[in-house]
């Protein structure tokens, strides 16, 4: 893996004038490629391309000190897209670049809860561009996020609001599909934080206010990306036992900020 490169490249784009996470991007992308083409093993290289990508960029963020977010953002767009151009784009490598991208945020002491947000992010406007579907894309992203999170001690509650705002400012970019996005990053995340035994009613009040909060920044809905977060909020629920039913339900029922949540069923999931 020529790590060295990838820094020094990211580091120029972090020193120049141009936009980071393009820069980024495209940094990551050649470097995934190349280190597809050259492992013996495509599966092999995929399962590691991530990590070291990431390690590497990052390395270029701790030297300098800044663009973090827009970096992280950068590398998940580039990695996605540079496996794209060798392989088949799955879930599954979306989850792993998700993951790598949160650990190595968190291995230089980066802002975890607003970086979870750029990720949301890069992954929504880049899954459907490398024939990954949209609802399967988000409820990975949004599963492995919470899941990687907590792996690393994070604050589970607090992230989760920045992934819905990220997944919004994203899903802003798609089009029809919008909430579509919005519904399945929010299904992911509680079954994300399930599996971690997070707090239900906790992660499920703060995925809505990021959601509230994100849409209000790009101009959609609000009430729509409630409604979104919280319905997909219950199909994971549905899942996980009468508890988490309630707890989402009795979320949905008090309202956030004066914006109304309405669990729909109608949507497409993945």
């Amino acid at each position: 893996m020529p790590e060295v490169k990838v820094k020094e490249r990211v580091l120029k784009v972090l020193k120049g004038t141009g936009a980071i996470a393009e820069g980024t991007a495209d940094v990551a992308k050649d470097a995934t490629v190349t280190v597809l083409k050259d492992a013996g093993e495509i599966g092999a290289g995929v399962a590691n391309v991530s990590k070291d990508v990431v390690a590497a960029a990052l390395g270029a963020v701790e030297e300098v000190g800044t663009g973090l977010i827009r970096t992280v953002k950068g590398v998940v767009v580039g990695i996605v897209k540079g496996v794209g151009e060798v392989t088949t784009v799955t879930a599954g490598v979306l989850s792993d670049t998700v993951r790598a991208a949160i650990k190595g945020t968190g291995d230089i002491g980066g802002d975890l809860t607003a970086t979870v947000g750029g990720i949301a992010s890069g992954v929504i406007t880049t899954s459907k561009d490398v024939g990954v579907g949209l609802a399967e894309g988000a409820y990975a992203m949004g599963k492995a996020a919470i899941g990687a999170t907590s792996e690393i001690g994070g604050d589970v509650t607090s992230a989760a609001a920045s992934l819905m705002s990220g997944a919004v400012s994203g899903a802003s970019e798609v089009g029809d599909s919008a909430m579509t996005a919005v519904r399945n990053t929010a299904k992911g995340l509680i079954a994300g934080a399930g599996d971690v035994g997070a707090d239900i009613t906790e992660v499920t009040r703060s995925a809505i206010t990021g959601a509230i909060s994100g849409a209000k920044d790009v101009g959609l809905s609000a009430e729509d990306a409630a409604s979104a977060t919280v319905s997909g909020a219950m199909e994971a629920a549905e899942k996980m036992g009468e508890s988490a039913v309630h707890a989402v339900r009795d979320v949905a029922a008090s309202g956030i900020g004066g914006v109304k949540a309405v669990i729909k069923g109608e949507q497409e999931t993945a």
